[in-house]
């Protein structure tokens, strides 16, 4: 079996359920190494709450996940991303009061990527304000030692993004990470998640803007009222009729 083939990220059935509303229902699904995943679906339909499910951050009332074959249902979140799934935030959470490259060194300290031999400690800052001139934080301009407080949303975005990667993850999950881009920030991020995949990385993205989305993911996920309504390419997903009454009213002619 190549590597291409093989399965890096199995949800089986997976169930949550908050008081009396139903957020994921029996969703199943695989991340196949190198695969690039999207996840679309009208709001509430359970998308972030399936990546809480997938990284630890809920448990499930029922169902598995699965990386590299091994169940994590049951790890705390610190644990699945000592194994290699990182994942971005619809709601950026950093450390605002630490200049932007410090909140890159902490994930730099971490445990997995000791593991890995990712430089040794006193090269942690450059390697941080490295890994933040990628990003497109302009070294120069000394945006990445201002205060992650005190930046844009379109930097802190990808401040959220920078310090996923500095995991070294093997699946990325990204949660809306264009909301609140403005159209050149979407512009100049997008080839940077386009690499990723080049690269090998698996990656799940949640996403609202569906013509970006739809122009570099390899399969789309539907979602609608926590359950899963349609997997297959972009064009596939869109001539669901079932897609379509789900996204009445919003424009779906996009490809």
């Amino acid at each position: 079996m190549s590597k291409a083939s093989e399965t890096i990220l199995a949800v089986e059935r997976v169930r949550k359920r908050f008081g009396g509303i139903l957020a994921v229902f029996d969703v199943s699904f695989e991340l196949k190494a190198g695969e690039f995943l999207g996840i679309i679906g009208p709001n509430g339909s359970g998308k972030t709450t399936l990546v809480n499910l997938i990284t630890g951050f809920v448990k499930p009332d029922g169902g598995r996940v699965f990386f590299k074959g091994r169940d994590i249902t049951s790890f705390m979140p610190y644990r699945i991303a000592d194994m290699g799934i990182a994942r971005t935030f619809q709601m950026v959470r950093l450390f605002y009061n630490l200049p932007a490259y410090k909140n890159i060194i902490i994930p730099l300290c971490s445990s997995r990527v000791r593991r890995l031999g990712a430089g040794r400690y006193g090269e942690k800052d450059d390697m941080a304000v490295d890994l933040l001139d990628d990003m497109g934080f302009e070294r120069d301009s000394y945006v990445p030692y201002k205060t992650a407080g005190s930046l844009p949303h379109g930097y802190l975005k990808r401040l959220d993004l920078a310090r996923a990667m500095a995991l070294r993850p093997e699946v990325l999950i990204l949660d809306e990470l264009f909301s609140g881009m403005s159209l050149s920030e979407v512009a100049s991020t997008l080839p940077l998640i386009e690499k990723f995949h080049e690269e090998g990385l698996s990656i799940i993205m949640i996403e609202h803007r569906l013509k970006e989305l739809f122009r570099v993911v390899d399969r789309v996920l539907v979602l609608n009222f926590g359950r899963k309504i349609a997997d297959g390419s972009p064009q596939e997903v869109m001539e669901n009729e079932e897609v379509r009454k789900a996204y009445l009213g919003i424009e779906v002619e996009i490809l």
